[in-house]
């Protein structure tokens, strides 16, 4: 039979199962994906008990509850608690979301924590967004205009400004891009649902003045082609946005600028 060395990092072993808080009369129990790249180990999953009377609702305040209380070294992404920065997106009870804005009660039972899928992990439940930034510079999320710059402002009326509800509220969480099939095996050259849905909110801004240049940089077999709506990203977004339309309304523009 052909033996097989499986790479460094690539099995997951049960870690450590840290100690109930003493005292505690209301516990839930908390499985954490932990790696380290210091220490040479393969990724385990260690278990915590949370006094949660002694702890806020949502799933990001038990995260600091174990780090403030329990284990210092748990790494994670945190800052506004708000659903606003999407820094602590990651993946709770098997769906991508934000820790902050995910009820610990709404999960039955256990809560299972890991990082975003399919990115490269820094430490614990910290990924590697280094690629998905790069890929969001890359549609120039910006205003481009070759017209004299106003004194005042450029204006927009108020059926155009309607136009871009449902799209500039996206926070670059990455829930959507890492929760796609198609960004999985091809993230290196799809944009993915985030990034595609940012660059349609500047094609259809009525102030933006560079939509061919921004369909002539989305004319690609991968950056855009890629999708197949398989709507995980729609399912997934915790700011209950559309990503699989917006990608669906830019394919549009692709064919109508060709007739």
């Amino acid at each position: 039979m052909v033996q097989l060395t499986l790479p460094k990092n690539s099995t997951i072993s049960e870690g450590k199962v840290w100690p109930k808080p003493a005292g505690a009369k209301n516990l839930k129990e908390y499985r954490i994906y932990r790696w380290s790249p210091d220490d040479g180990q393969n990724p385990r999953i260690d278990t915590f008990y949370v006094d949660t009377d002694d702890c806020g609702p949502m799933v990001l305040d038990a995260l600091l509850w174990i780090k403030n209380k329990v284990d210092a070294t748990l790494t994670l992404r945190r800052s506004c608690r708000e659903a606003i920065c999407g820094s602590c997106a990651m993946n709770i009870d098997g769906t991508n979301t934000l820790a902050c804005t995910k009820g610990m009660h709404d999960v039955e039972g256990t809560v299972k924590i890991y990082p975003l899928p399919h990115m490269p992990v820094v430490k614990d439940l910290v990924p590697d967004m280094t690629t998905f930034y790069a890929q969001h510079r890359s549609i120039e999320p910006w205003l481009q205009t070759v017209t004299p710059t106003p004194e005042k402002e450029w204006r927009q009326s108020h059926d155009d400004r309607t136009k871009l509800d449902g799209l500039y509220e996206c926070i670059l969480c990455a829930c959507c891009s890492t929760s796609c099939p198609s960004y999985w095996w091809n993230g290196d050259r799809y944009l993915g649902p985030a990034v595609l849905l940012q660059a349609y909110r500047w094609l259809i801004d009525s102030r933006d003045e560079a939509t061919g240049e921004r369909l002539d940089n989305l004319e690609d077999p991968f950056r855009l082609y890629r999708c197949h709506t398989i709507m995980n990203c729609s399912k997934t977004c915790p700011k209950g946005l559309n990503p699989a339309k917006a990608i669906a309304e830019i394919k549009k523009m692709m064919v109508e600028r060709r007739v």
